[in-house]
């Protein structure tokens, strides 16, 4: 529509425009977008057969959506993407406070005017863009913010008495008139306010003090809830739920594959600043098996959820410890390597909710015992499993390996060492070369060292060896030579 050309009520009408609920535009954008076999919603890695379908289904119902879910499961990116189902323009009556659709006006003064005026009525146009509200439902919001509430200034500027509808100040929904609303982490509101959403929902109308109004108000509403509130804070009353046309509950990602393409695509801004630093494909799988064991984890909260910001903050903060070592080192490029991994602590203990035994062991003991335990799981994907049973003369691929250790020899791998210097210290730990050769012989010089490290982290997981930490960086000895020393 060449809206250009149409900026009164007469031109709109005789360029044949139809009014329509937001709804109804919603699907109908939805239809054509489907027909088309265009992407409805885009970057939902993981979504496209289950979230988005369900939420594809809610909007060709014209149904309200309550996405329930745990933190960091992309609900408000879900719900603002839905503005790219929205018209690029509508008309509006100028001046209008909610919106007014000029072949439909809702409210006194768009009414009156149009009254007045009639075809010379002037409009403007709003764009999809700004047709997006948002709001947190925290336990200070109030009726007056989301409603509305009478206005004393109105009244005495317009001189009107409180008994005029005229002096009512509108809400932020009434504003969202042919809007999306999102309102977030509903069950913090207050059960009294959720009571004065009812009417808005059912009825579409408004009560403000004493005023019955009816306003056939059309929003698309988007309530985001996390069923961790349902018990600490607060609930979703149940006429509000049975008011909400369909719940849709999101997800953490089911496989590594998919989590390592959501911090793949969430860090792209990163990776591309830190091109100086070659990332193991085992380093990625490890940022994500750490959220994996995270999640089933008897020291972590598994209600409170383990948000998937931790593994994109986790990986920005593995490149950040590489690119702040070869800075320092005046290195052209190198290599992540599992002592980096200390960098990640910080992202993790600020993601992760622990219970009381949790608690007691502390954040960052438990941080580093996620990663061990994420070791522990990829290492049989790498190298034959390490039984914890075996008859004492079972000959096992790490013999050599442990022997070097045994016969008093340790490893001590400084956080600051250079690449060259990284890659002789390990060279110096007989056997664990070969290892790696035999089991992953095509692997680059980078991946190999990776590897070898990998295999070292392994055995001390599996209590093979032995692994300290230092102020400057991570020992590793024999674990039954330790023993016997100490004794």
């Amino acid at each position: 529509m060449e809206k250009e050309n149409i900026r009164t009520l007469g031109a709109l009408k005789a360029s044949g425009y139809q009014s329509e609920s937001i709804q109804e535009e919603l699907a109908r954008n939805l239809r054509q977008r489907l027909q088309d076999g265009t992407p409805t919603f885009e970057g939902l890695i993981g979504y496209e057969k289950t979230v988005i379908p369900d939420v594809e289904r809610a909007l060709l119902s014209g149904h309200n959506i309550n996405l329930l879910g745990l933190r960091g499961q992309a609900k408000t990116r879900l719900a603002r993407q839905m503005t790219r189902l929205l018209d690029e323009w509508i008309p509006i009556v100028q001046g209008s406070e909610i919106n007014d659709d000029p072949l439909n006006p809702i409210s006194r003064e768009a009414q009156e005017l149009i009254a007045e005026k009639g075809d010379d009525t002037p409009i403007d146009w709003l764009h999809r863009n700004d047709r997006f509200f948002e709001k947190l439902a925290t336990p200070d919001v109030t009726v007056a913010d989301l409603i509305g509430d009478v206005d004393p200034i109105k009244a005495a500027n317009l001189k009107l008495s409180y008994a005029d509808e005229r002096v009512i100040h509108f809400g932020m929904i009434p504003r969202a008139h042919r809007c999306i609303f999102v309102l977030n982490e509903l069950p913090d509101l207050q059960a009294r306010i959720q009571v004065a959403l009812f009417s808005i929902l059912q009825e579409k109308e408004i009560q403000i003090r004493g005023f019955k109004l009816r306003f056939p108000i059309e929003v698309q509403i988007i309530f985001t809830a996390n069923p961790e509130d349902y018990t600490n804070r607060g609930s979703i009353v149940t006429p509000l739920k049975d008011r909400i046309g369909s719940q849709i509950l999101t997800h953490y990602p089911h496989s590594r594959e998919v989590a390592k393409a959501i911090t793949e695509q969430e860090t792209q801004a990163v990776a591309q600043k830190t091109e100086h630093i070659y990332v193991p494909e085992l380093a990625k799988d490890l940022i994500e098996q750490i959220g994996f064991e995270a999640r089933k984890s008897e020291y972590v909260d598994a209600k409170s959820g383990v948000s998937a910001r931790m593994s994109i903050t986790a990986f920005e903060n593995l490149l950040s410890t590489a690119e702040r070592r070869r800075l320092q080192n005046g290195d052209e490029k190198t290599t992540i390597r599992l002592g980096d991994f200390m960098g990640v602590v910080p992202a993790i203990n600020g993601k992760i909710e622990l219970v009381y035994e949790g608690e007691q062991e502390g954040a960052e003991q438990i941080s580093l015992h996620l990663i061990n335990t994420a070791i522990k799981t990829l290492f049989p994907d790498f190298f034959p499993k390490i039984e914890k049973l075996e008859k004492p003369d079972a000959q096992t691929p790490y013999d050599s390996v442990l022997s070097w250790f045994f016969d008093n020899n340790d490893l001590f791998l400084s956080d600051d060492l250079s690449d060259s210097e990284y890659q002789a210290t390990l060279d110096t730990v007989t056997g664990a070369a070969a290892v790696v050769t035999e089991h992953h012989g095509k692997c680059s010089k980078e991946e190999h060292y990776f590897m070898v490290e990998f295999l070292l982290w392994g055995l001390e997981a599996h209590k093979k060896l032995n692994k300290y930490r230092t102020l400057e960086g991570f020992q590793f000895k024999d674990a039954l030579g330790s023993f016997i020393s100490g004794l």
